[in-house]
This record gives C-alpha cells, sequence and structure tokens, in this order.
C-alpha cells in the first residue's frame, strides 16, 4: 500500500543523495484567493519573495535544500499569518510538521540578514524632510523624522526559568522597541528586549538612542509616549498641560503618535504569530525575537508592494505596552528648552 509523501519526514526523502529538489507545491496550480486565504498574501509577493530569497535557500550547505524555496516560503508565510503549524496546511504543501518547522528557521534567519536592507532611516536630506514633511501633514507636528513605542510579544518561558523575561503582568514576553514614518513603515525594530525591562531603559541602552545621538540631524526628533523621558531628539507630551499652546502640542503629539499604535495593530493583524490568539511563540528568547523581527522586514516589503491593511479589525492580545505611565520629567535643561521652543514658536 502506497503511504503518502506528506506524512513522511524521512531524511532520504527530504535530503537525498544529491540534493534534489522536491517540488511538492506549484503556485501556478491555486488561485490568488487561495494562497492569500492560506498564507496571508498573493502570488506576485510570494513570487517576490521567492526571487529575493531564493539563492539563500537553496545553500549547499542547509540540509533542507531537498525542499524547493518556494515550499520552504508557503510554510514560513502559513506560520507566520496563522501562528500554526497546523497539520492541514503541512498537507497542503506535502510536507510534515517537523519539516515545516525547519522551513520556519531557514526562511526566518533569511530574512533576519535582510534586515538593515529594509529596516532603516533614510541618510539623504531630501528623504529626511519628506518624512517630516508628512507627518506636518498628519496633524501639525513639525520636526518629526518618526514615532516611537514598544510593544511586548509574549515568549514561552526559558529553560533557564530568566525571571528578566516576565513583564508586569507576569507573563514571559519580549519588549520590542520600534520607530516607524507616517505610513507604518517600521525605521528602527529592536526585537530583544527581555520583557521584564520598562520602556525608558529599553530605549536607554538601544542602539536607537545612540543613532540619534551620533548621526541623524539635530533639527529632527522622534515623538515617544510618556514612558520615555524627553531628549533634545525625542519630544514626550506634557504631563499636565495649562496652557492653550500646551493643550495644542499634546494634541498634535497624541494624534501623529497614534500611527505606530495603527503600525502595532498591523502586524498582528498580518501576522498572527504574534498576537498570543494560537499561544506564545515556543522558541527560545533568541528565536522568538528573530521571528518577529523577521515579520518586521515582511510588514515593511507588504507596504512596498502596496499591501495596505490599516484597515483590518484589532485581534489578539500583542500589547502595546506593559507600562503604568509615571511620568518624570527630564532633568536635561537643552531638551527642556527645545520643547519650549516648539511650543513658542508652532502652538502659541
Amino acid at each position: 500500500m502506497a503511504v503518502p509523501i506528506a506524512v513522511l519526514d524521512c531524511d532520504l526523502l527530504l535530503y537525498g543523495r544529491g540534493h534534489r529538489t522536491l517540488d511538492r507545491f506549484k503556485l501556478e496550480d491555486v488561485t490568488d484567493e487561495y494562497l492569500v486565504s492560506t498564507y496571508g498574501f498573493p502570488r506576485q509577493f510570494i513570487c517576490y519573495l521567492v526571487d529575493l530569497l531564493g539563492a539563500t535557500l537553496s545553500r549547499p550547505t542547509q540540509r533542507s535544500r531537498a525542499i524547493s524555496p518556494e515550499t520552504q516560503i508557503l510554510a514560513a508565510l502559513g506560520f507566520y499569518t496563522s501562528g500554526s503549524f497546523q497539520t492541514r496546511m503541512g498537507d497542503a504543501i506535502g510536507i510534515s510538521q517537523a519539516s515545516m518547522s525547519r522551513c520556519v528557521a531557514n526562511v526566518t534567519e533569511a530574512l533576519v540578514e535582510r534586515a538593515s536592507q529594509f529596516i532603516h532611516f533614510p541618510k539623504d536630506e531630501a528623504t529626511l524632510q519628506t518624512l517630516k514633511d508628512d507627518f506636518y501633514g498628519l496633524a501639525g507636528m513639525p520636526g518629526v523624522l518618526g514615532v516611537v513605542d514598544c510593544t511586548h510579544v509574549a515568549i514561552k518561558a526559558p529553560n533557564a526559568e530568566d525571571l528578566s523575561y516576565v513583564n508586569r503582568k507576569g507573563l514571559h514576553s519580549l519588549n520590542c522597541l520600534m520607530v516607524c514614518d507616517s505610513r507604518g513603515v517600521l525605521l528602527s525594530a529592536e526585537t530583544h528586549w527581555p520583557g521584564s525591562l520598562p520602556d525608558c531603559s529599553v530605549l536607554e541602552q538601544a542602539a536607537l538612542t545612540s543613532q540619534f545621538e551620533t548621526e541623524l540631524r539635530k533639527d529632527g526628533w522622534l515623538l515617544g509616549d510618556s514612558s520615555f523621558v524627553l531628549r533634545t531628539w525625542l519630544m514626550t507630551p506634557l504631563h499636565i498641560p495649562e496652557t492653550p499652546a500646551e493643550y495644542r502640542y499634546n494634541m498634535a503629539h497624541s494624534a501623529t503618535h497614534n500611527v505606530i499604535e495603527r503600525t502595532f495593530r498591523t502586524l498582528r493583524s498580518r501576522f498572527r504569530c504574534l498576537d498570543g490568539s494560537k499561544g506564545t511563540l515556543q522558541y527560545s528568547p533568541e528565536k522568538s525575537s528573530h521571528i518577529i523581527l523577521a515579520c518586521c522586514v515582511l510588514h515593511n516589503i507588504s507596504l512596498q508592494h502596496g499591501l495596505d491593511v490599516w484597515s483590518a479589525p484589532a485581534t489578539g492580545h500583542m500589547e502595546q505596552s506593559e507600562e503604568e505611565y509615571e511620568q518624570t520629567e527630564s532633568v536635561d535643561s537643552e531638551a527642556c528648552r527645545v520643547r519650549q521652543e516648539l511650543l513658542l514658536t508652532h502652538f502659541s
């Protein structure tokens, strides 16, 4: 009696001598509607990923070479967008759940290798000015280069039961620091911080801080909420606004900062592996961090392809922040001067 290949996970079949590729699934055999409903993305996007990652996923040093890049990418997209290694999805492309797990690992690392290609701040003056102009068009807040915030993604307890990953709610998580532009494109994503770290401590230690203090122009700033401390390059809301100008500043700040909240909703709507609906990420903190970053890369690529899902309903339990805001005004007199000048120049 013949045994379906879909339920086998034999090294000889998967990695057989000569590294012959097993073509289990063909994109041209299914409809666009099926691809979107099962893997979360249309054919053109998937073909782009095959072109982008194909050489990496076919490296002779990788044992899974026998599984085609196309199949590996479909397996990974299926996991990212559903949060599950369900048997139905593996059967659809002809591989076992164990093979799907290996495919997710391969595609994740290939995307992480390309993170700096797709997630970065622009360098040229013209593009930086466009960033500011686009943000100004939202709510009249000048000089904004990006909006920053943290979001927690639940993970399983590390084997060492490291308490540094236990957040304020008593759950294990990674605290992810992200910056986006006015369209929700991510300009920075640091996904590896332990969940016990408050947002302000994450920012204090982040590469983002070094980047803004040493590289980016001084005539612009990020917008952050009250979980962060005011800096010359980071404008926070006033804790207790008193004058009309201060109220206008806070309103413009809130309306502009809302972009990052919408971006977080987009991420969890598109990538259900992050939203907690199918449980926590069942990986080590390092591997979980890489999966989150891979989803961030795919988020930016999808926006480049015009796949905007900001209208999608919020789902799941991906928290924006674990902070209980207790604003501490900055002791940086220069930062206070910069914000006061902003108030007087643009909101008085």
